[in-house]
């Protein structure tokens, strides 16, 4: 250092040398060689790049000019400085945060618009597929309990046994539709169910019947019988089953006796319950070559035949849509039963139910064929003799 810089300068501050002591007294050559020190350093709007209002880069704040004596704390100049560098660059990052945050109104609504569609098109989708789901749960309970009822008919109908009575004695196969008026049942007296076809002009009639057929098992008589209560209100076409014991020295004729007293005073508590919605039930005998048994003449063999120990009542008598109703007595029993339920969907029978008066349930399930599932099954008689009817 020359004479004239350590005059000018006699703190000897020189530009990225160490900072003087806390106290030293400064000139007006070291005040401005502070300033120069203080250019050399990178500054804080440099160190972190952001469009701002200019900061203050010298220590001009101090209205400290070169070339004036006086005398500053070093100290004191670099941390005023140093306070108003902060307080400046945290306005501007204020400022900045705030021109680029929120959304416009605009943006606003068209994203609630957009989420509105999306979550529209999802609850759709979620509707069909629910709608479809208690679809499938309703086919499944309808077409389960269908079958169950169809198998627990076959089971008791493959049990038939002769009685072996004498002529127009004991009944073992009865069957008629439930407006023919036998034994003095008349409390099932209904009106058959037509059915409009889905893309056609024809219509199926549905109709019912009831039945009874006698079994044994070991030294008892047993007696089974099923009927539909059409004239039910509360429940719609509720299918009822029969069952009664009694001894073999018992004569067994007290058993359908029995059957056609319940349901002629309407004692349906003393039945059983097996399904709701049954709209159609029928039961037809078959002979041993696979022909339906509907009059007293048979062909076996190309020859016409006259049937022995059984009784037929031929439509219109015992239903005015051509089922034909039929007695087995004596020790004759059909070679095969065909038995066929048609029973009601859940929704459409719940439906039916809600209606007051039996005028609208007509209307109402005359046009709902695609409801009705049918089940058919065809049940060979093990006990059959062919040669008592023929």
């Amino acid at each position: 250092m020359t004479p004239e810089s350590a005059i000018a300068n006699p703190a000897g501050i020189t530009a990225g040398g160490p900072p003087p002591a806390a106290g030293t007294a400064l000139g007006a050559g070291s005040v401005a060689a502070l300033a120069v020190a203080t250019h050399t350093r990178p500054m804080w709007s440099e160190a972190f790049p952001m469009k701002t209002e200019a900061l203050p880069t010298k220590t001009e704040v101090f209205a400290v000019k070169a070339g004036k004596t006086g005398e500053i704390s070093l100290l004191g100049a670099i941390a005023v400085r140093r306070s108003r560098r902060r307080s400046d660059w945290c306005q501007s990052l204020a400022k900045a945060a705030w021109a680029f945050a929120g959304f416009t109104l605009v943006e606003v609504l068209v994203v609630v618009s957009l989420l509105s569609l999306i979550v529209l098109a999802l609850m759709a989708v979620f509707s069909s597929t629910q709608r479809a789901f208690r679809a499938s749960v309703t086919q499944t309970d309808v077409l389960g309990g269908g079958r169950a009822a169809v198998d627990l008919i076959a089971s008791d109908v493959r049990t038939m046994t002769p009685s072996d009575g004498a002529s127009n004695g004991p009944v073992n196969f009865f069957s008629a539709d439930n407006n023919f008026n036998y034994f003095g049942v008349s409390s099932l007296a209904y009106t058959p169910l037509p059915q409009s076809l889905p893309g056609t002009s024809n219509q199926r009639t549905n109709f019912l019947d009831y039945f009874f057929l006698l079994g044994r098992e070991n030294t008892k008589w047993v007696g089974i019988g099923y009927a539909v209560n059409s004239a039910n209100n509360a429940q719609l076409y509720p299918l009822y089953r029969y069952y009664a014991e009694t001894n073999l020295s018992t004569p067994p004729v007290v058993l359908i006796n029995n059957f056609f007293s319940l349901i002629n005073n309407g004692q349906w508590t003393n039945l059983n319950l097996v399904l709701n919605g049954v709209v159609h039930l029928s039961v037809s005998a078959y002979d041993d070559s696979g022909y339906q048994m509907t009059n007293t003449y048979q062909l076996l063999a190309g020859n016409w035949v006259t049937n022995k120990s059984v009784l037929f009542y031929p439509a219109p008598a015992a239903s005015p849509f051509g089922d034909v109703g039929f007695m087995f007595y004596s020790n004759a029993v059909p070679a095969a039963v065909e038995i066929d339920l048609g029973v009601l969907e859940d929704r459409a029978l719940a439906h039916a139910e809600a209606l007051s008066t039996y005028t609208l349930r007509t209307n109402y399930l005359s046009s709902q064929s695609g409801a009705v599932h049918l089940f058919r099954q065809r049940v060979s008689i093990p006990n059959v003799d062919t040669s008592a009817y023929q």
